[in-house]
């Protein structure tokens, strides 16, 4: 029985957070990308994607290994992937494509790289902006270097890979559904210090990151992927394993509209609070429908961000009595009192804040893992 085991969701190639290589592609290059599992098994196979491609990519090459330093692979480790027996593989617009299994010993918490080569233009690269560890770009063909050596350009975004699935023989994987909060900002850069990361750690059961930053509830954006309710089948439901859900979104639908400041967020239209409760109704019922158990998170305290205004205010503290008082999701996780600071509940403990007053730092994600690990 495969599981996913690490998962990222896709995204239309833009310009992102920091500088990437979505919009420019690739070409006679190859890709090594870092992943950190968390679920183990004695085989793996990887799941690529095309979604915002507008012409088939075609994947020349690829391999998976057990991670070393940098850009490098465990002696021993690297084995070509296959996909359908062949060695190469088209992957349709709007596509994607699964390897064949193959045998690598890996353990939940250990990292492996997987290194796709692109032999011909694959146009704008179908990507997740915001990966908070670094992937590696080379001339050439480099799907069987070892060392690593031939990787010289670096970035912090995952390229058509969104999925990791492992032989492990379970089916009993979270989900963690949200935005830039689930997605990891404010953690430390290449230490797995996400709130995914610290939960699949507390738990020992497999975890996966379905968040975007800057992602909405109700509303697409160029920037920040498809609405939540659009794209839950896609990066939650279709993944094998899992058998639990647990929904973190609302704040940029709410706060988005406070600034002019951000040209990203707009269009950012005012919403009522009943528009809200009826996207989280909408990803309760798609949860229910696929046998999963969906445990809804109440959104973190926002005072002093720039998401925070008299409106948002409002709103915020509604939606949030909603998800405590209604009864509607199978629990509650109630983040917003657990980083609250109690000198101003409004706004995220000074020992928890990242430093924007929107969103944890590393010690701020321990303690959302705790109250989430709790009630699993």
């Amino acid at each position: 029985m495969f599981t996913a085991a690490w998962t990222a969701s896709p995204q239309r190639p833009s310009e992102g957070f920091t500088p990437n290589w979505s919009q420019e592609g690739f070409w006679r290059q190859s890709v090594r990308q870092v992943v950190r599992l968390s679920a183990g098994g004695g085989r793996v196979r990887v799941r690529l994607s095309n979604a915002y491609g507008t012409s088939p990519v075609r994947v020349a090459g690829a391999s998976v290994g057990r991670t070393a330093d940098g850009a490098g692979v465990v002696a021993g480790s690297l084995t070509r992937l296959t996909f359908g027996g062949a060695g190469q593989v088209g992957i349709p617009a709007h596509g994607e494509a699964v390897s064949d299994d193959v045998g690598l010993d890996a353990a939940a918490g250990e990292s492996v790289t997987v290194t796709l080569y692109f032999d011909a233009a694959t146009g704008p690269a179908t990507f997740h902006a915001q990966a908070f560890t670094t992937a590696y770009r080379g001339e050439g063909d480099l799907t069987a270097d070892v060392g690593g050596a031939g990787f010289d350009s670096v970035t912090e975004s995952w390229y058509f890979l969104t999925a990791v699935e492992v032989d492990a023989g379970r089916a009993d994987a979270v989900a963690l559904f949200g935005d830039s909060i689930t997605d990891g900002f404010g953690s430390t850069v290449g230490a797995d210090r996400r709130w995914p990361d610290a939960l699949a750690a507390r738990t020992g059961r497999p975890v996966l990151n379905a968040g975007i930053g800057g992602n909405l509830l109700l509303n697409d954006s160029a920037w920040y992927g498809e609405k939540g309710v659009h794209r839950l089948r896609r990066d939650v439901l279709d993944r094998p394993g899992v058998d639990t859900l647990v929904v973190s979104l609302g704040v940029n639908d709410i706060g988005f509209s406070e600034t002019d400041e951000q040209p990203t967020y707009k269009p950012a239209p005012v919403l009522e609070v009943a528009e809200l409760i009826a996207g989280h109704r909408e990803l309760i019922r798609q949860g229910r429908a696929a046998g999963l158990r969906v445990i809804g998170c109440t959104l973190l305290p926002f005072a002093g961000s720039d998401h925070w205004g008299e409106r948002a205010a409002k709103a915020g503290h509604e939606l949030n009595e909603w998800i405590r008082c209604s009864g509607e999701y199978d629990a509650v996780a109630d983040l917003g009192r657990a980083l609250a600071d109690p000198a101003d509940p409004g706004r995220l403990h000074p020992s928890y804040d990242f430093g924007d007053h929107l969103h944890p730092n590393d010690a701020g994600y321990e303690v959302m893992a705790e109250v989430v690990a709790a009630i699993l």
